[in-house]
């Protein structure tokens, strides 16, 4: 086999995309001959990172171009666009010379502070081995310990739960699996263990109507993610009455994570298109829960109604809910 056959079998057939990172160094080197640096190799996958930019791009809106602007008159911004004020009348002479003298400032800026004007870029941030961060997947069954996602459909990283910058270990005791956003989020002056989140999300309770389905009557499960499920309601309202229910044994809708909150929006959202393409009758919708036994609740597990309506299901659908409930409204 031909290396170009090695390669293209590789790329085509066996290389595991978690990141972008593998085909951008395989580019890097294709394009240089097939040697490059690690900081050449680094350079082009910092280039395909839109966090860098949104980084950077608020120190310029926020920090140097604040300053530049408003504070001193040397440029000036329409929309996101800054213009540097008299550069049409510089000479090519004058232009050179005055990038020559920030580069000279930039020279003194690094000859005097070094590495320690980047320590707070760099704090927080050393590479965790591959052999620790298997431990710390493996451990949390490849799923966000906050959230719940799957690495299959977003890529999870090491998060150190006490941070380096504030005196945490590099230990797998120190450390959780997050999600890319979790992580993100997750502020280095936070110290929030979330590997307990895991074993929340997975409380059933024994004789419960709704975690026993799970176990005992899959069938009846027409769609899940995460964290919810569907199923038709046994004592429809309506046809293809529908509920959106969470896997975790919780009471009410105010008793839901927000992450529990966003899977069962998103079923709901699949629920509905699916169900209006295959009812062109279906023309509105009423979605609701039921909390507290003075609300009508008799199975303490929360349950989302997604309720399809169609013209003239009710003689009169004025006041929505309300009507449905059998709840005037008042006047």
């Amino acid at each position: 086999m031909t290396a170009f056959q090695t390669l293209q079998k590789f790329i085509t057939e066996e290389m595991m995309m978690s990141q972008v990172y593998q085909p951008v160094m395989l580019i890097q080197l294709l394009e240089n001959s097939g040697t490059a640096t690690v900081k050449q190799i680094a350079q082009s996958i910092l280039d395909k990172d839109p966090t860098q930019i949104e980084y950077f791009s608020a120190i310029v809106k926020n920090m140097v171009g604040k300053v530049l602007t408003k504070h001193r008159g040397i440029t000036e911004k329409t929309g996101d666009t800054y213009r540097l004020i008299g550069c049409e009348s510089l000479s090519a002479e004058e232009t050179a010379s005055l990038i020559a003298l920030c580069q000279i400032k930039i020279e003194e800026f690094e000859g005097k502070r070094g590495d320690a004007a980047w320590e707070h870029r760099r704090r927080g941030h050393r590479p965790i081995s591959g052999s620790v961060q298997y431990e710390g997947f493996k451990r949390a069954k490849g799923r966000c310990e906050l959230c719940g996602i799957s690495y299959e459909e977003k890529e999870l990283e090491v998060d150190h739960i006490m941070p380096q910058s504030l005196g945490g270990k590099d230990d797998l005791t120190n450390f959780q699996a997050l999600c890319y956003s979790c992580n993100a989020a997750k502020r280095n002056t936070d110290d929030t263990d979330f590997r307990g989140i895991k074993s929340m999300y997975e409380h059933r309770e024994s004789g419960c109507l709704f975690c026993d389905f799970q176990a005992q009557d899959p069938k009846r499960i027409i769609a899940e993610n995460n964290l919810a499920y569907v199923i038709r309601d046994e004592f429809p309202v309506t046809t293809e009455h529908t509920l959106c229910i969470p896997k975790r044994h919780t009471e009410t809708y105010f008793d839901l994570a927000p992450a529990e909150v966003n899977a069962i929006n998103a079923l709901m959202r699949v629920q509905k298109q699916l169900l209006e393409e295959s009812d062109p009758k279906i023309t509105g919708w009423n979605i609701g829960m039921n909390c507290g036994e003075t609300a009508g609740q008799t199975v303490f597990h929360c349950h989302v109604h997604l309720i399809p309506r169609r013209v003239a299901d009710t003689s009169n659908p004025s006041g929505g809910i309300r009507n449905l409930l059998n709840i005037q409204s008042s006047p």
